[in-house]
């Protein structure tokens, strides 16, 4: 079943002077970047973009290279200029390389853009950085979220498909990277990309997984990190088992915002009370379970929910989706199952490269059977999803080096910025890593719902305080809240 959702939506962001994104090298590393113009897809006025081997294993520094794609939007105020701001989108296997741009597009204050040349980067597998692949045929890539599972045979059946997933990319030409694509690798890369510009510190600023490669870039190189914001939390463990089954509850926590806001439009014709759109809820995806509708079945329904739910701006579209499903009627563009994003297969490599390796994940299906059970009662929206077994049970090749473990060693110089209806990375996760990270981290939490708070949710608090800390070095003395949306 297709399990991907549309180019829009996806799980959730070659210039002249780059040689090109292919298989790994052994040429000597460059000393510093040669940017030069963005390739089509990512250009944007006055972004750069240039390439930087590192180590495929850093434990053979003068070994096997790979390449790193990197751009920059610099500074145009000397005067003021701080340094760089290493930035990443989320995934992991999330494209970073234009981020830069989209942050800027996205409202990055100007007093932010004058203190940093922002950086953006394709982390190490994932875009035009060397990729990485499972060589998945289309009809066999199911995507970064396991199907909702209604049964134990669902489990059974499904492990099946994930076995599959983890015996190709056993087998893939990049199959020897397998090893090396972790997240104490990309925080790494970072640390490379810092020393080729000449910069003694970096600062950062990450979203979603972002938060995790922050704080494990920080926890390996404290020395070298200057203020590091970390939005949208993950667990300290990452994406890891514990982390994929908070996507239930982040889910819960966050719904209510949509019943309300489809309760008060009943021209929708959802429900007139949070309680029966809730109930539409249950209703169409147990519908769609049995008998889907233009190519949506109650799996990928749920998952398009949940993944919209994202952004109060997409809201209106969940409506809609909704009563196209209903009636049968042509879907919104931005929930169009057959929208597919043509670098799908790369994306879901690269995440599942770095997952597998980052965490150890249950081997038995029993085990993945039992934790759906019990989530689908306590999170009966999204647990048997979140909860369902993955291709790391089967994964074939233990990681090079252990994952780095999160602590509080290190100057106090992190802020945390977190929605408390989170519905990816929920606001309870977000609290084991803000204990992880001990007298070393200051969290802000904006008491509204989605994905992702500085300049992406019109949270003007948050947007000041981050501003703030990232112009000025000004971090709060004390963890902080703000009201939704507020001035």
């Amino acid at each position: 079943m297709l399990r991907i959702l549309p180019a829009a939506l996806a799980l959730a962001a070659a210039a002249a002077s780059m040689t090109a994104p292919g298989s790994a090298r052994t040429t000597a590393p460059e000393t510093s970047p040669r940017w030069g113009a963005c390739p089509e897809g990512v250009a944007a006025p006055g972004l750069e973009c240039s390439r930087l081997d590192v180590p495929l294993d850093y434990r053979e520094p003068d070994g096997r290279t790979i390449s790193i794609a990197v751009s920059r939007l610099a500074s145009r105020n000397p005067e003021k200029r701080r340094g760089v701001l290493l930035t990443n989108p989320g995934g992991p296997g999330g494209y970073g390389l234009g981020l830069p741009a989209e942050l800027k597009a996205a409202g990055l204050p100007r007093s932010v853009l004058d203190r940093y040349d922002i950086i953006g980067f394709d982390p190490r597998g994932a875009g035009r950085s060397t990729p990485v692949t499972c060589g998945l045929p289309e009809e066999e890539i199911w995507g970064n979220i396991p199907p909702y599972a209604r049964d134990a045979a669902d489990v059974a059946r499904h492990a099946k498909r994930a076995r599959t997933t983890a015996e190709r990319c056993a087998a893939s030409r990049t199959a020897d990277m397998l090893p090396h694509i972790s997240t104490r690798n990309t925080a790494r890369d970072m640390d490379r990309v810092r020393a080729a510009l000449g910069e003694k510190k970096l600062s950062y600023l990450g979203y979603s997984y972002g938060s995790h490669l922050g704080a494990v870039y920080t926890t390996l190189f404290p020395g070298r990190s200057d203020r590091i914001v970390l939005d949208s939390n993950m667990v300290p463990g990452g994406l890891d088992v514990t982390g994929a089954r908070l996507m239930a509850r982040g889910m819960e926590d966050r719904f209510p915002d949509f019943a309300a806001f489809a309760a008060a439009r009943p021209a929708y014709g959802l429900g007139s009370t949070p309680e029966q759109v809730t109930a539409k809820y249950h209703e169409l995806a147990e519908r769609l379970d049995q008998h889907p509708v233009r190519g949506v079945d109650g799996s990928y329904f749920r998952l398009l929910t949940l993944t919209l739910l994202y952004r109060d701006s997409r809201l209106p579209i969940v409506a809609e989706a909704w009563r196209a499903l209903d009636n049968d009627r042509p879907l919104p563009p931005a929930a169009d199952p057959s929208q597919r994003d043509p670098d799908v297969e790369n994306k879901v490599a690269s995440h599942l490269y770095v997952i597998c390796n980052d965490s150890r994940w249950p081997r038995s299906v029993r085990s993945y059977q039992r934790d759906v059970a019990v989530d689908r009662q306590r999170y009966p929206m999204f647990g048997a999803a979140a909860a369902n077994i993955r291709p790391c049970a089967y994964w074939k090749s233990e990681p090079a080096e252990p994952p780095v473990r999160v602590g509080d060693r290190g100057p106090s110089n992190v802020l945390m910025a977190q929605n408390t209806r989170d519905p990816g990375t929920p606001l309870v996760g977000a609290r084991q890593m803000r204990q992880a990270l001990g007298d070393r981290a200051r969290m802000v939490t904006a008491d509204q719902g989605g994905h992702g708070v500085y300049v992406l949710s019109g949270n003007a608090c948050v947007d000041r305080i981050v501003t703030g800390f990232l112009a000025g070095g000004e971090r709060p003395a004390r963890d902080l809240t703000c009201a939704a949306k507020s001035s």
